[in-house]
């Protein structure tokens, strides 16, 4: 059965021959050609016969084959008009996929997801995803608050690992923040290049975001928070105290700015990189309440 599959390398390079197809590298195109990999993703990702899949650069079809496989309804968004004849007869036998021709960071998902699943349905987001645009794309989603249960993506190690990184690491910074505020992250896999082609210049891994029902901290305004927390890891070899007086420079004296950390129970002289969300919410929180209001 695994020779018919769409992730071989035989059964890839046939069809790159037959549409004369060629890689685009600006739009990040490396495909998977190993049905394992492919299976062990849609495991750790929870699919199951009742469940709902979005695809997100589907390629020539090899993990949405397989999602349509071990899932009940297949929706898939696909920005590359070339690929739309090869999905069409790759995915012939699927009668349970729908390919949209559209860009993901300009669609309106939610409306998709109402037009084409169930209401209620255990939705889940599985892709691999271009290396250039994946944090876009994945903050649009998480930030949408989308009704889907978890987002499990193939992307760069790198970012992977920054994304679901603790206080403390090297890793750890403003993005890992953004992603757990919505989500919990955890790295489900590591993958080698020889599994796609053309092979990726980077390592590989599987990322699994669970949306939360609920943030883990409660903010007076979101938006200052995070503003606050990229501010605070701007210069990462910087103390807080010296990243604060820099990002608030305009509206507080630096004696005003000791009374917030103060006040928060947070040492100055500490790194962005050792506060916790927690931390981070409550010297948010502290210094909102002062802003000057406009």
């Amino acid at each position: 059965m695994s020779k018919k599959y769409i992730a071989t390398p035989s059964r890839t390079k046939e069809l790159l021959n037959k549409y004369s197809f060629a890689f685009k590298k600006s739009l990040g195109q490396n495909f998977l050609i190993d049905v394992n990999v492919l299976e062990n993703i849609i495991h750790q990702a929870g699919i199951t016969k009742e469940s709902g899949a979005i695809e997100i650069g589907p390629g020539m079809g090899a993990l949405t084959e397989q999602l349509a496989i071990h899932a009940d309804k297949v929706v898939a968004f696909e920005i590359d008009q070339r690929l739309l004849p090869i999905l069409e007869e790759t995915l012939a036998d699927y009668d349970n996929v729908e390919i949209i021709h559209h860009d993901i960071l300009k669609a309106n998902v939610e409306e998709v997801i109402r037009t084409h699943f169930e209401e209620g349905q255990d939705i889940h987001v599985v892709a691999n995803l271009p290396y250039y645009i994946t944090t876009p794309i994945l903050m649009k989603l998480v930030r949408d608050q989308l009704p889907v249960t978890s987002l499990t993506v193939m992307i760069q190690k790198e970012v992977a690992d920054r994304m679901a990184a603790v206080p403390n690491t090297k890793s750890y910074g403003s993005l890992s923040i953004a992603v757990q505020y919505y989500t919990e992250a955890s790295v489900v896999l590591n993958v080698p290049k020889q599994v796609f082609m053309p092979q990726p210049n980077v390592d590989s891994s599987v990322l699994k975001l669970v949306m939360r029902k609920e943030p883990p901290v409660q903010v007076d305004n979101v938006d200052f928070f995070f503003e606050l927390i990229q501010a605070s890891f701007a210069q990462r070899r910087k103390t807080l105290r010296n990243n604060l007086n820099r990002f608030l420079q305009d509206k507080f004296a630096k004696q005003q700015i000791e009374t917030f950390l103060e006040n928060a129970a947070i040492d100055g002289g500490r790194r962005g990189e050792t506060l916790t969300m927690e931390e981070f919410s409550s010297l948010a929180n502290v210094i909102h309440k002062e802003l000057p209001k406009n």
